[in-house]
């Protein structure tokens, strides 16, 4: 252990997190061993994660004195916000800039700042195409994020960024699977045309991070992008269909239309999948297939993952 590269890694319990302590503990040769940073240590989560030989932490990423306190004795870190617990862009700023000014206080070589595109660089407010909202972001899930990346880069931290895609996880948990309509067909609703969707296995996001740890210093400073696939609304719906067993439909609907659908963030969302889907070459383009592959060997294609994962699905 003494001599292996430690990796905080914050939000170690979430999806990307918990995807990179595992893929990290999964490679006892691989030279690094896994800080898991959690609000919560008492958790079956952070006690699963313990159980596999992480180094279990407790941080507050409110609180940028337990960040700090995290990151020290650290090679690198990991850094991922949650938007979905509080919708706040400014919570979400205010919470990358103590994990910023932590990583620069404890003096790492490496840290990966898991971000999205700030989508105000090619939908200024002035736009009308999709509403602003909360008074100055398109997207804020987005544009939160996008604009912390300059909260790393002021204080001159070593950091790649990194561009996830659509979690195929979504169709599980996030109330995105196959629901019945009007006319009792089963189907997936996105306001996405017939342009793609670049989507990924979210432990798959974990192990392309680990990838890039695995290669020192040739990330940093840079943006990268990483999908398993890019999948139309309608390949979805066939591999789906596919795999369950049953008719799956794709149902395209306006933006208009989901941003009034009767869920928390559905205006955020329904913005998200238009910028999505007009600026298909932008979004598909920096989230490079064959680049997730050479640093994940193992990455999943959506029916791959469908394979494994068709029966957690629910199907209303």
């Amino acid at each position: 252990m003494a001599d292996k590269k430690i990796i905080a890694v914050v939000g170690a319990t979430g999806a990307q997190g918990g995807g990179l302590v595992r893929a990290i503990l999964n490679d006892p040769s691989g030279g690094f061993t896994a800080r898991a940073i959690t609000r919560n240590t008492k958790s079956d989560k952070a006690r699963e994660l313990a159980q596999l030989g992480a180094e279990l932490v407790a941080a507050d990423i409110d609180d940028e004195a337990s960040v700090r306190k995290t990151f020290e004795g650290a090679h690198g870190a990991f850094c991922v916000t949650f938007f979905w617990e509080h919708f706040s862009p400014e919570k979400e700023i205010a919470q990358v800039q103590n994990m910023a000014r932590a990583a620069k206080a404890a003096g790492g070589k490496h840290v990966i700042w898991s971000t999205l595109e700030d989508t105000r660089e090619w939908v200024p407010l002035s736009d009308n195409r999709m509403p602003t909202l909360k008074g100055k972001y398109k997207v804020p899930h987005f544009d939160g994020k996008g604009e912390s990346n300059k909260l790393f880069t002021s204080l001159g931290v070593p950091t790649t960024f990194l561009l996830a895609s659509f979690y195929w996880d979504n169709l599980i948990f996030f109330g995105m699977g196959p629901k019945k309509g009007p006319d009792g067909k089963l189907a997936i609703t996105f306001p996405l045309g017939d342009k793609k969707l670049p989507g990924i296995a979210s432990e798959d996001i974990g192990k392309c991070a680990y990838g890039i740890f695995k290669k020192g210093d040739e990330f940093i400073g840079k943006t990268v992008g990483i999908a398993g696939e890019h999948l139309t609304g309608a390949q979805m719906a066939a591999a789906l269909t596919e795999a369950l067993g049953r008719e799956i439909r794709y149902n395209d609907v306006p933006p208009d239309v989901y941003r009034a659908l009767d869920f928390p963030g559905a205006d955020d969302l329904g913005n998200m999948f238009q910028f999505k889907r007009d600026f298909q070459e932008v979004f598909c383009g920096v989230r490079n297939i064959n680049f997730a592959r050479t640093i994940n060997p193992t990455l999943q294609t959506f029916n791959e993952w469908l394979a494994k994962n068709k029966d957690r699905i629910p199907i209303e």
